[in-house]
């Protein structure tokens, strides 16, 4: 009878050192955000390859790229990594005071600024959080039914507004045309109106709000993008992909403000929005809703400057 091997067990260091690396282009600056040493960093993706028994990155003078192999691993450990990152925060969230706030977040705030201020919070603090992450239109609908206290979204310009919940500005924010390092409209800065429109992009999925943006621009203009080079679930997601086919990527500008991409401007056109909070219609907030609220208010005033 043959033996039977157990597959290896997958081990969220490594998953998240490929994630990060590939997300950033660069072992270095993933060991940076990650606060561990490069050799350590390597050590780690070095184990994960031989696990998995192939290369997953390829390395060059311009930094690091997934291999086709490490591009299929990645689609399936970024959810996973999410996914755990989340029970963190509800780990993180269980005090001995008992109350959680339940803060529901969408994709690009989460990445642009939730994630830094909830990890701002320590262990000694009276507050606890428990997030959901979730696209805009999700996370509205969370605050509006009352399976979440508080929500951080983007907006919708021109928008019907959302019935049960109150949205206040937060930060301004667009969306933008950003393009890896290397590609040809790095150099230059700015695109025509033309060559943008027919040029296929990674976008965000439909259900986005990012996506949606663009599309509300697009349409009140009679101006049509041509096909999707790819769609991603989540930022990450979208600025890896980018980076690996070297392709352009439709993202808010505060995302693209924490990697290496190169905005490049649209002649003609501008997709702007805005960061809003979001609280239940009917009903005053507790005491821990408003601490937090008064939290999310703080740090993105601090994160502006």
């Amino acid at each position: 009878m043959p033996i039977r091997h157990d597959p290896p067990a997958p081990d969220l260091g490594e998953l998240r050192a490929l994630c990060v690396a590939a997300d950033l282009g660069s072992v270095g600056r993933a060991a940076v955000r990650l606060h561990v040493s490069q050799p350590s960093l390597s050590k780690r993706l070095a184990a994960l390859e031989a696990k998995v028994g192939t290369q997953l990155l390829e390395r060059s003078h311009r930094g690091v790229t997934l291999t086709g192999a490490g591009r299929r691993l990645y689609r399936d450990a970024r959810p996973l990594l999410e996914q755990a990152d989340q029970v963190a925060d509800v780990m993180v969230g269980i005090r001995n005071t008992g109350t959680v706030v339940r803060l529901a977040s969408s994709h690009s705030a989460t990445e642009a600024f939730v994630a830094a201020l909830l990890a701002g919070i320590g262990d000694g603090q009276r507050l606890s959080i428990e997030l959901v992450t979730a696209n805009s239109l999700v996370v509205r609908a969370l605050v509006a039914d009352g399976r979440a206290d508080i929500g951080v979204a983007a907006s919708r310009p021109d928008h019907t507004p959302y019935p049960g919940v109150r949205e206040a500005v937060l930060a301004a924010d667009a969306i933008v045309c950003a393009v890896p390092p290397a590609h040809p409209w790095a150099e230059r800065g700015h695109v025509t109106q033309q060559r943008f429109l027919t040029t296929a992009m990674v976008v965000r999925d439909p259900s986005s709000n990012a996506r949606w943006t663009v599309d509300a621009v697009l349409g009140a203009n009679d101006l049509e993008a041509a096909e999707p080079l790819m769609e991603a679930a989540t930022p990450r997601a979208a600025t890896s992909e980018a980076r690996s086919r070297n392709a352009p990527v439709l993202l808010s500008r505060h995302i693209v403000a924490q990697t290496d991409f190169v905005p490049v401007s649209v002649e003609g056109l501008e997709f702007p929005r805005s960061y809003v909070l979001l609280t239940p219609a009917y009903g005053e907030p507790s005491g821990e809703v408003r601490e937090l609220i008064d939290r999310i208010r703080d740090h993105v005033r601090i994160w502006l400057r």
